[in-house]
């Protein structure tokens, strides 16, 4: 495990802790889960990234249509 350093305002700091406290997390515990949430999205960007390189635009663009009928309902 590697320890990370992070410099931040006061007043943001206060407003993390705060955060965290609400959740009934350490503040270590809220960065963590904050990590893991934008290296997921990271990771899925380049899996779409990849995938699409490979397929088919416009199968692709279907694919995101259904997503939006979707979502819509």
């Amino acid at each position: 495990m590697a320890v990370l350093t992070v410099r931040m305002p006061d007043d943001r700091h206060s407003r993390l802790k705060a955060l965290a406290a609400s959740q009934g997390v350490s503040v270590n515990k809220m960065i963590e889960e904050l990590t893991t949430a934008a290296l997921v999205e990271f990771d899925t960007h380049n899996r779409f990234k990849a995938r699409a390189d490979k397929g088919s635009a416009a199968r692709g663009l279907e694919i995101l249509d259904e997503l939006d009928r979707l979502e819509s309902k």
